[in-house]
């Protein structure tokens, strides 16, 4: 029996993503992505290239009409049929109005679900 480690429940959500890879503040690759599901602590992205563990990702995200800019670090990424790329983030403490605005959202996916 598989057990969730995960302390935030996951809510699917497709938007668009801008995405800047950078490896010690230095920048590796910019392009465009789009988020598969998301939570409080995490995101799972979807992009047509490889992003490496370890390297830190700056997204800014389109919820409806609001940009959310966020940060985390890459945890794993994985190549899937089509050539396309899963990558798991964990995201590092937003400020707070992106903070407001990706709980506003995470509360609309719950309510959407329940």
């Amino acid at each position: 029996m598989s057990e969730d480690k995960r302390k935030h429940e996951r809510y699917s959500a497709l938007n668009l993503s801008y995405i800047c890879e950078d490896k010690d503040g230095d920048l590796l690759y910019e392009g465009m992505g789009r988020t598969l599901n998301v939570s409080e602590g995490g995101i799972l992205l979807e992009t047509n290239f490889y992003i490496s563990p370890d390297n830190n990702l700056t997204l800014e995200i389109a919820l409806e009409d609001t940009l959310v800019n966020l940060r985390g670090r890459v945890i794993y990424c994985n190549e899937q049929e089509g050539k396309k790329f899963h990558t798991g983030l964990e995201l590092h403490e937003p400020d707070t109005s992106s903070q407001a605005t990706l709980q506003q959202f995470i509360k609309f996916f719950e309510e959407q679900k329940g």
